[in-house]
């Protein structure tokens, strides 16, 4: 259950789980590797906003492709250096990584032009093939 403290809302570990569809096991290995900070009173976890924000902003930074090492040095220059340090270096991130999937996408591109064309010749040699045994 969704517990309050000073009128923040905080998810337990449950809820937090639940809200960013992530396994226990998910959220326990940022923790350990220090890309969360959740609030603990005993053994349970508590998820603010901002733990909630980084989850976010963690998320995003793995379907566009950064390292789980990129995104916690990029969210360490928020709390070394604030936020225009860190959007510079999310520019400067985000430029490599375009660069970086530009090129998978233009590799990807040629592999699939060339599976089209092999299945394409083997589909021709086939057709041949049948026509012959059936002559």
């Amino acid at each position: 259950m969704t517990a309050e403290i000073d009128g923040t809302q905080r998810l337990n570990f449950k809820e937090m789980c639940a809200k960013f569809d992530a396994t226990p096991r998910t959220l326990r290995y940022y923790e350990s590797i220090e890309l969360l900070f959740p609030e603990r009173e005993g053994s349970a976890r508590f998820y603010g906003p901002r733990e909630v924000a980084r989850m976010t902003l963690i998320l995003r930074g793995r379907r566009f492709g950064f390292a789980l090492e990129e995104i916690r040095q990029w969210l360490l220059i928020y709390e070394e250096k604030g936020t225009e340090a860190q959007m510079q270096t999310w520019i400067d991130l985000a430029t490599r990584q375009l660069e970086t999937l530009e090129e998978q996408q233009r590799q990807l591109e040629e592999t699939i032009g060339e599976l089209r064309d092999l299945r394409d010749e083997t589909a021709a040699q086939l057709g041949g093939a049948m026509r012959r045994t059936q002559s």
